[in-house]
């Protein structure tokens, strides 16, 4: 039996969309968020928008990098968004768990970016909710100009499923 995926993963269930009356979406969970395959797989199947639900933060003693892990989970999220002409919902946790000065914090930040990556709405350091339109038309529009779906190597893509390149 193959081992489990990281716990927080939906990898063991595939990659799933659904369809809702507002558009096809694509939960990614926690981890996914830092996944190429995890995005793309969505995208090919049929996902208008990827939502990436987290608890993302620092550790007190990583307190000095925590702007540059912020920038960082940013940037993926919206190139997620770029490479696959889609919108990304980036959720992610508020607030602190653990004793003061030892504990989690999460920096919250949640926010919608169109398939250009272009942040649409984005929340602060506290509980909000952001209702963000998000047209497929604009999808149709991107992927027309930059077809990356289209374009995709497939031809190279075999040795990715190998965990090393000798």
């Amino acid at each position: 039996m193959p081992a489990a995926p990281f716990s927080g993963s939906t990898a063991d269930l595939g990659f799933r969309c659904f369809d809702t009356r507002y558009a096809r979406i694509a939960p990614l969970i926690c981890w996914d968020q830092w996944y190429p395959e995890a995005a793309r797989l969505a995208a090919l199947g049929g996902a208008q928008i990827l939502f990436y639900p987290t608890a993302i933060g620092f550790h007190h003693s990583d307190a000095a990098e925590a702007g540059t892990q912020h920038n960082a989970w940013e940037t993926i999220q919206r190139s997620h968004a770029i490479a696959n002409g889609v919108y990304v919902a980036a959720v992610n946790r508020v607030g602190r768990e653990g004793p003061t000065g030892d504990g989690l914090e999460f920096w919250g930040g949640s926010f919608v970016s169109d398939p250009q990556g272009r942040i649409l709405a984005k929340a602060g350091e506290a509980d909000e909710t952001l209702i963000v339109e998000c047209d497929p038309r604009v999808i149709e529009s991107v992927r027309r100009n930059w077809p990356f779906l289209r374009d995709r190597r497939i031809d190279a893509y075999g040795p990715i499923v190998n965990r090393v390149i000798d």
